[in-house]
């Protein structure tokens, strides 16, 4: 297996073609023309000569860091995670032309992002604004970041109806991640710690529970456990060979079952899940990291 531990991007170079077709909701797919416009447009609006901007379709991705580097990060973390996300879970593109900003360290990542977005970050490694249809990164604290965002223009694209356990879930299973037989596959990370510590205290609750959080419960209740334990059942769904199965189960009956806890328990084939989580909870404690 590649263990993917950096990310990359740069000049105005096309590195990624992309066959585009009308989508289901009958909207048609940026054209070349369009991409060629939407170039134009951000050249005016680089804050210096130090950025420089690369092709990666589905994404535009502006970077300050050399040409050299900035392509490199486009080619082998956003087009690469692009390539291994849409063979297994993407059929479709977002809709709109993303712009992907890598900010080559703290400072400019800070000062940018005040002045380009209007705002400070909330978060010293990287956010996706679907308002500004961008992805803002601080890339010199690594990659996984940045292929978690990606993660979300592509489910919003895909699963519009997915909640957000399994959208962060999925997302934070490729902040540590690499290639496995041209797949992408996700590792052990920092967030293990802390469910390891909710696992020994008991404080890890019911899978029914955590399928069943609306977004703000699953962002205001969460003190790290949340992100955790759904990442790492779908870590635990990857190793069984089930994630994929996973994903598109829960979208075809997302009617029937908006939280995905009934697919869940169909996929898993369990007809007891008080001792299913005994199992998961058991297996997460043999996990280690690093």
């Amino acid at each position: 297996m590649k263990r993917l531990t950096a990310i990359a991007m740069s000049a105005a170079i096309l590195l990624g073609a992309a066959t585009f077709a009308r989508g289901a909701d009958g909207r048609t797919p940026p054209t070349d023309a369009d991409y060629e416009r939407h170039v134009a447009a951000l050249k005016k609006q680089l804050p210096s000569d130090e950025f420089h901007i690369v092709m990666a379709r589905p994404f535009v991705v502006v970077g300050d860091e050399s040409p050299e580097v900035v392509r490199r990060r486009a080619k082998n973390t956003v087009l690469w995670a692009v390539e291994r996300l849409k063979k297994d879970f993407f059929t479709k593109d977002p809709d709109d032309i993303i712009d992907v900003w890598l900010f080559k360290d703290k400072e400019s990542y800070e000062e940018h992002c005040e002045q380009l977005f209007g705002a400070k970050p909330h978060t010293p490694f990287g956010f996706y604004s679907s308002r500004h249809k961008a992805l803002i990164m601080n890339i010199s604290t690594g990659g996984g970041t940045l292929v978690h965002e990606i993660v979300h223009p592509f489910m919003a694209a895909n699963f519009p109806e997915c909640p957000s356990w399994f959208n962060e879930g999925l997302a934070s299973l490729y902040e540590q991640c690499g290639d496995n037989e041209g797949r992408i596959w996700g590792y052990t990370n920092w967030r293990l710690a802390g469910l390891q510590r909710a696992v020994d205290n008991r404080t890890v609750p019911p899978f029914e529970r955590l399928c069943g959080t609306t977004t703000r419960q699953f962002y205001d209740e969460d003190r790290g456990t949340n992100y955790a334990q759904a990442r790492y059942l779908c870590h635990y769904l990857q190793e069984k060979g089930l994630l994929v199965d996973y994903y598109q189960e829960f979208r075809r009956s997302v009617d029937d079952d908006p939280t995905g806890y009934k697919t869940l328990v169909r996929v898993l084939g369990e007809e007891d899940m008080t001792a299913f989580q005994k199992e998961w909870e058991g297996y997460v404690n043999e996990l280690r990291f690093p």
